[in-house]
C-alpha cells in the first residue's frame, strides 16, 4: 500500500504510527514534494469513489484565494477541481491510503487505517 502524507500533519503521523505498530508494508509519498499529476489524482478519486471537491481542504489559504467554495460541483467542473488539486497539493485531504486490493481511503481516523490494513 501507499500513503500520501504531509509530515507536519498530526493525522498523517498517527496513521504512520498505527501502520508501523501493525507491521504493515507501505510506501510513503510526501505529496507536497512528490506532487501527484492530474491523472494520478483522477485514479485515486476513482479508487476512493469520490469527487475532487470531496477531498479538497476548503479552509486552506489557497482554496480561499481561488474561491473554491463558489465553484460548481458537477461533472463539467471536475477537471477544473482536479487541476487545482494538482497545482496546489496542499488542498488535498490527507492522509490517503491506496490499498493493495485497488481501493483507497482517506485515513483520518484509526478506524480508517484499520480498514486499510484489512484490505490486503
Amino acid at each position: 500500500m501507499e500513503i500520501w502524507i504531509n509530515p507536519a500533519c498530526s493525522k498523517c503521523r498517527s496513521a504512520i504510527s498505527l501502520l508501523d505498530a501493525e507491521g504493515a508494508e507501505y510506501t510513503v509519498r510526501r505529496y507536497l514534494e512528490d506532487v501527484p499529476s492530474e491523472d494520478e489524482i483522477r485514479e485515486v478519486l476513482d479508487r476512493l469513489g469520490l469527487e475532487p471537491w470531496d477531498i479538497t481542504r476548503t479552509q486552506e489559504a489557497a482554496a480561499k484565494e481561488l474561491g473554491l467554495k463558489e465553484w460548481a460541483r458537477d461533472d463539467s467542473s471536475r477537471d477544473r477541481w482536479i487541476a487545482a488539486l494538482a497545482a496546489h497539493p496542499k488542498l488535498i485531504q490527507r492522509p490517503i491510503i491506496t490499498a493493495d486490493d485497488g481501493s483507497a481511503l482517506v485515513a483520518r481516523t484509526d478506524d480508517a487505517v484499520q480498514d486499510a490494513l484489512s484490505r490486503k
